[in-house]
């Protein structure tokens, strides 16, 4: 049994985490966020402890090593533009750190990480959890089977609705989230290279506060990209159904499906690491990257070999911002 803390407890992708410690049969001694809406905690871990200024949970967990309870593992699940630093303190804690993606907004942050990895002798493990997914992992063997010389054509939409609320939290502000490309798809970037091989190009069409289309060319892929939070993109088949998310991959028009098998894939990751199989800084370096070009890049516009979706008409900011 581990002892865990976590940073970030009150947000959104925080209970996968809980449920993953819970479920991998560890333990969760501390946990620290600025909000107090926590009472996720009473499912899981009910006698954590609980702080909201970082001093104190710093204090309570130098005070459980003194007592032979010293955090094992650290888990980030803060805003993305503050997982550099919370990975750090983890591991200056002593402790090994597993990071919510994107483990950091631009790739010589990784580097710094890498660098206090060193210094201290201790791990940060990050989540890719569709290298996990039965599907995908089938599809990165049956390419890897396959002729090497052989270029697929990749279709990706992703849509997840998001209301207003979005753009006032730090999920809209592109320097703390890193855009929507960072903030939503840079675990699809990471399985596309994972499967096809690295970016050989990487054009961006179209970049707006609620969307990003473009083309990456992989080693093995051409790959067409359209990624939404506008609940106004999703398709007739979503409405239909009532649905708010949609995902779609077609490979050389085949349509691949993955809609299924998403729920464990947390507690899947966390006992790879428990296992010493976890994700490493390193491994995160190809979706960093992508991203970080995709934020910097100058959209050429309906250009080229570009998404259908990317001709949807751009809409206005809801709070008449320019980010």
């Amino acid at each position: 049994m581990k002892n865990f803390a976590i940073i970030g407890v009150g947000g959104y992708v925080a209970p996968r985490h809980l449920k993953a410690i819970k479920e991998t049969g560890n333990r969760l001694l501390s946990a620290y966020d600025k909000c107090d809406s926590v009472g996720i905690l009473d499912s899981y871990f009910s006698n954590a402890a609980f702080f909201t200024e970082q001093e104190l949970f710093d204090r309570h967990n130098s005070l459980l090593k003194g007592r032979g309870e010293a955090i094992d593992y650290v888990t980030v699940c803060t805003p993305n533009y503050l997982h550099d630093a919370h990975s750090r303190y983890g591991l200056r804690l002593g402790a090994d750190v597993i990071c919510e993606k994107p483990l950091v907004l631009n790739p010589w942050n990784i580097d710094g990480l890498e660098r206090v990895e060193q210094e201290t002798g201790h791990k940060i493990y990050t989540i890719l959890q569709l290298r996990l997914h039965p599907s995908v992992t089938a599809l990165r063997q049956k390419i890897l089977s396959g002729p090497k010389d052989k270029v697929y054509d990749v279709d990706l939409t992703y849509i997840t609705s998001r209301g207003n609320w979005y753009y006032a939290s730090w999920k809209g502000d592109i320097r703390k989230s890193g855009g929507v490309a960072t903030n939503i798809g840079v675990h699809f970037y990471d399985m596309l290279t994972w499967v096809f091989g690295p970016v050989k190009t990487n054009i961006v069409h179209v970049a707006s506060h609620d969307r990003v289309a473009g083309y990456l060319e992989l080693e093995q892929a051409r790959v067409r990209y359209f990624l939404s939070i506008n609940a106004n993109h999703l398709p007739a088949e979503a409405l239909q159904k009532n649905q708010r998310t949609f995902r779609a991959i077609y490979v050389d028009g085949e349509k691949f499906e993955f809609s299924e098998g998403f729920t464990d894939l947390h507690t899947k990751s966390y006992e790879n690491i428990l296992a010493g199989h976890g994700f490493t800084a390193s491994e995160a370096r190809n979706c960093i990257q992508i991203v970080h070009d995709i934020r910097n890049a100058q959209p050429i516009g309906l250009k080229g070999d570009y998404h259908p979706l990317a001709a949807q008409p751009i809409t206005p900011h809801p709070f008449g911002w320019n980010n």
